[in-house]
């Protein structure tokens, strides 16, 4: 065992012992067959980067790391005793507006908030007591994996670091929770949403549409495998053949272009992701941007704020639905520009 971890490990074998009982955060005096069916479900061995890793029985101490583990727990009805520090997009504990409404909501207490860190910070997980770590949309190392691994079971992501398709996040929650036909619903739900949006805005069948966002002098275009392109296909948009054509190989989900190449990237519709209002504001008035046909027609949604942002970026069961109701509608404003200057 790693020795910075002895003393840690030692000091809290204490709290463990007393989480054998089954208190935690996530506990309720809820139905005590859906409880049984849940013990059922256990043990189970979860697949991944590392390795594979078995969940003896259901977790009542969950911990989370990286991206939408948290979201995904608490939306199966799990709240953990201890999540990451969102910095961007959450408040001044980092803590994100989805997950706090759902805490409300459900009348629970906002867990313990980890350090803001890129490491994970060991001792303040160790002291968390968790019987299970969920960090399948994160960026561990092997090595990383092998020192939390030393606290408790693992469950890593499937493949890549940071990769993880957020619906397939959602199922390898709900398994190691023991939360399989409930993350199953959550999917159904999700997509019940979507199609309902879809079908209430019949504008976006068939529009082209680009996503893009322009930072800090630097244009970036998400590509097919962005989930938020994935998003707008789904309620109705297709993706612009020029996203494709313009693409350089930078990365899976985006690339950046010159300013100068901003007249050929063409679509019906632009949605262009800002973190403040004086960003989105100083892209559509840019001379470089008057250039691009979408701009001119008006055709442009402008999500703005790094929640928003953060909301889909990837999505995760709790934040698509969060911010949907805005971003459709100005999805339609565009939308509808676009169908005006025809």
């Amino acid at each position: 065992m790693p020795r910075r971890l002895t003393t840690v490990l030692a000091a809290t074998a204490a709290i463990a012992a007393l989480t054998l009982s089954g208190c935690s955060a996530s506990d309720s005096d809820g139905d005590a067959g859906s409880d049984a069916a849940a013990g059922g479900a256990f043990p189970v061995t979860i697949e991944h980067a590392f390795g594979e890793t078995t969940i003896d029985a259901e977790p009542t101490r969950v911990v989370t790391w990286g991206w939408g583990s948290a979201d995904d727990a608490i939306a199966l009805g799990v709240v953990p005793v201890a999540i990451p520090f969102q910095a961007y997009g959450g408040d001044e504990n980092g803590v994100l507006p989805w997950i706090a409404e759902a805490l409300d909501e459900q009348g629970a207490d906002v867990p313990t908030v980890l350090s803001d860190s890129t490491e994970p910070p060991y001792e303040e997980i160790a002291a968390a007591a968790p019987d299970v770590i969920l960090a399948a949309y994160s960026g561990v190392t092997e090595e990383q994996y092998e020192l939390l691994s030393d606290i408790a079971p693992v469950v890593a992501y499937p493949d890549e670091p940071w990769s993880t398709d957020w619906r397939e996040l959602i199922e390898i929650t709900g398994t190691a929770l023991g939360k399989s036909d409930e993350a199953t619903t959550l999917l159904a739900d999700i997509d019940d949403t979507i199609a309902e949006k879809a079908a209430a805005h019949p504008e976006f069948d068939g529009k082209t549409v680009a996503l893009t966002s322009d930072t800090a002098g630097v244009f970036y275009v998400y590509t097919d495998a962005d989930p938020r392109v994935t998003f707008a296909t789904e309620l109705g948009f297709e993706s612009a053949p020029s996203v494709a054509e313009l693409a350089n190989g930078e990365s899976d989900f985006f690339y950046t272009i010159s300013y100068e190449q901003l007249d050929k990237l063409t679509s019906d519709v632009i949605v262009n992701f800002a973190a403040t209002q004086e960003e989105s504001d100083a892209f559509l008035n840019a001379g470089y941007a008057q250039v691009m046909p979408q701009v001119q027609n008006n055709a442009v949604a402008s999500p703005v704020g790094a929640a928003f942002v953060a909301s889909v970026s990837p999505p995760t069961g709790l934040s698509l639905t969060w911010g949907i109701d805005d971003y459709v509608a100005q999805l339609s404003v565009a939308a509808l520009a676009a169908d005006a200057a025809k």
